[in-house]
């Protein structure tokens, strides 16, 4: 995940100068998505000592992590989040319809309070032993894919749009084309976990599938973790959206070809209504894999 600290200063020190009077501790809760954890345990320590050397008040940042539909459910229920920063603007707009957000929040903060952009890639295991380099290798016969479900992660419905968007492009706009290759590439499925994160458990530590559909921030982490050397990382030919890289971490972060939500679907309303919701498009191929 290419991350601006910058720019998430900017979101929690408008929501930190509100949670409480100069001079008393300030206690914010940040309510989060699953493949953020590690994430944010760094990066609150940075923005608690910025934040006391700026305005001599100590700040504390709870946190609470969760598939990102879940989240939004829960806040939405009566969990007092200070901030929220989950997986999909969809569930950001529900917790708006709520009424706890105003309607105008992507505007208030810089870049369309979006503090920081990934993209999905492909995690397979050393030596790249079944050949995977793009989509096309995750549709063959016996390619196992693990990717968690898009009726419950915010991460699979990135995972499913890259997946169709790629499709699509492919077939040259063919709507048939593509939802064949995904009914291909979800018969490849042989177990959809309910969050991202617990993807990443069943590929890297269960060890099922031959690949594993992720963040991109998600399969960096499992290469740093202890056993990392036994993956490695492919990036597609195209792909969900990612920010342009500072050459700095061009190593890092490779350049992508990236399409959007946007470009895709029109919305994440639109592409709520039309794949995930109950009888969309994903349950239309998951049904007929």
């Amino acid at each position: 995940m290419k991350t601006s600290i910058r720019r998430i200063w900017l979101s929690l020190f408008a929501i930190a100068a509100v949670a409480a009077p100069l001079g008393a501790q300030a206690r914010l809760l940040n309510v989060s998505y699953d493949p953020t954890r590690e994430f944010y345990e760094e990066y609150n320590r940075l923005f608690a000592k910025h934040w006391k050397a700026t305005t001599g008040q100590d700040v504390v940042v709870n946190q609470s992590h969760g598939g990102s539909g879940k989240q939004a459910r829960a806040v939405i229920d009566g969990l007092e989040a200070d901030v929220v920063t989950l997986a999909l603007g969809y569930d950001i707009e529900a917790i708006e319809k709520s009424g706890q957000i105003d309607a105008n929040w992507q505007s208030k903060l810089p870049y369309n309070s979006t503090p920081y952009t990934s993209t999905i890639v492909l995690l397979v295991r050393k030596g790249n032993p079944h050949g995977i380099h793009d989509w096309d290798d995750l549709i063959r016969p016996g390619v196992k894919v693990i990717t968690p479900n898009p009726k419950t992660s915010g991460g699979a419905r990135w995972n499913y749009l890259a997946a169709w968007g790629y499709a699509l492009r492919k077939s040259g706009n063919n709507d048939a084309s593509a939802r064949e290759f995904m009914r291909k590439l979800f018969a490849n499925v042989p177990v959809l976990d309910t969050g991202a994160r617990g993807a990443t458990t069943t590929f890297v530590q269960r060890g099922v599938g031959d690949v594993l559909i992720a963040w991109e921030n998600e399969a960096l982490l499992a290469l740093r973790e202890p056993g990392g050397d036994k993956f490695e990382i492919v990036v597609p030919s195209a792909t969900i959206l990612a920010e342009s890289m500072a050459a700095k971490y061009a190593s890092v972060f490779p350049k992508v070809n990236t399409f959007t939500v946007v470009q895709g679907c029109g919305s994440w309303q639109a592409a709520q209504a039309r794949h995930f919701a109950d009888g969309g498009t994903f349950d239309q191929i998951f049904e007929n894999r």
